[in-house]
């Protein structure tokens, strides 16, 4: 979500862009404010009360924020990868699902998830023994490590193992198969590190192969609200579609996005999403309790509106190295 990282002092009504270099506030804290473009006509802010961190990697532009109503939220070129109130809808929706339609996962490779929260998540299941998160970025992996308390656990499991590395890379070398294989990529922006990752050749060339034979593929997959959805959300589910026999897209509100977000599951093997089997299945495997999802939840997230539904009937666009959608935002590499 949005563009350039922008700390902002309001001024009778009117914005003061104010870039803090050494991560301190200056004047009035209490003025002080986050704003995201979501697009060219459309912005989204809130106050802050400090910044945490501000600083640049090989591949992203990385900061920390303290926001006076979603705590601390990290934000990776510009765009707010999650929140500290609310991150739990994200990755419960990413995580949880292919876990529990799979019958018996063992075995998970995650594509990114360098903030640790979704290897968290996976680990809470008492049938993964071996969770791989591959991350491109050493940088964002060792800042996390550091700064988000939540998932200290997660990245001391003797269950985890943390590789840096380009994750079609990784994988493609990789002999071994994978029950789930996740993608908690960065959305797909031009000039940014992740786009080909979600591309047709990617799915059907490396992905399929890697995943063993009940294995199930998830993927983030932006925005999936009724006036952003066709940015690149149905064209992921499509695109999806032309690789695997059984897909089930499915969405969930997350406040601090400020939209309606998007998922995308796949398998060769049917998807049992029955809510009481679900129910089942999250109490014998998971340990502790889930704070969003649950069997009803799940079964109602993937019944999307009409405007939706009727937009992944129709989608054409496959996506391709040579013909990708982005959402609006920029990587590094577009700045050079």
């Amino acid at each position: 979500m949005g563009e350039a990282v922008e700390i902002v002092h309001a001024v009778n009504g009117f914005s003061k862009n104010c870039y803090e270099e050494d991560g301190h506030m200056s004047d009035d804290d209490s003025n002080r404010w986050y704003e995201e473009i979501l697009d060219d006509d459309l912005k989204w802010s809130f106050a802050l009360n400090s910044v945490l961190y501000k600083g640049t990697s090989e591949f992203q532009d990385i900061a920390l924020l303290d926001t006076k109503h979603f705590g601390k939220v990290l934000v990776i070129d510009g765009k707010m990868q999650s929140a500290e109130v609310d991150e739990f809808i994200y990755h419960e929706c990413l995580i949880h699902p292919p876990l529990l339609c799979h019958p018996n996962p063992k075995t998970m490779f995650i594509m990114g998830g360098g903030e640790g929260s979704t290897a968290r998540e996976a680990i809470r299941h008492k049938t993964i023994e071996k969770v791989v998160m591959c991350d491109i970025d050493k940088e964002v992996v060792d800042f996390c490590k550091r700064h988000l308390s939540a998932n200290w656990e997660a990245f001391s499991s003797k269950k985890l193992d943390i590789v840096i590395n380009d994750a079609k890379a990784e994988l493609e070398e990789r002999n071994e198969q994978f029950d789930i294989i996740v993608g908690d990529l960065a959305d797909p922006v031009e000039g940014g590190p992740c786009y080909q990752l979600y591309t047709k050749s990617f799915y059907e060339k490396i992905v399929k192969r890697k995943l063993s034979k009940n294995g199930i593929f998830i993927t983030q997959a932006g925005p999936a609200g009724i006036f952003t959805h066709k940015e690149v959300f149905s064209s992921i589910y499509n695109t999806i579609k032309q690789v695997f026999k059984y897909v089930k897209a499915y969405t969930a509100h997350i406040p601090s996005f400020a939209d309606t977000w998007g998922w995308v599951m796949a398998s060769d093997q049917p998807l049992s999403i029955d809510p009481d089997e679900i129910d089942k299945r999250i109490a014998d495997r998971i340990g502790g309790e889930l704070l969003y999802l649950n069997g009803a939840s799940f079964v109602s997230s993937t019944t999307l509106n009409k405007t939706l539904s009727t937009s992944l009937m129709n989608e054409t666009h496959v996506y391709t190295e040579e013909d990708a959608r982005f959402i609006h935002g920029h990587g590094v590499a577009y700045r050079f």
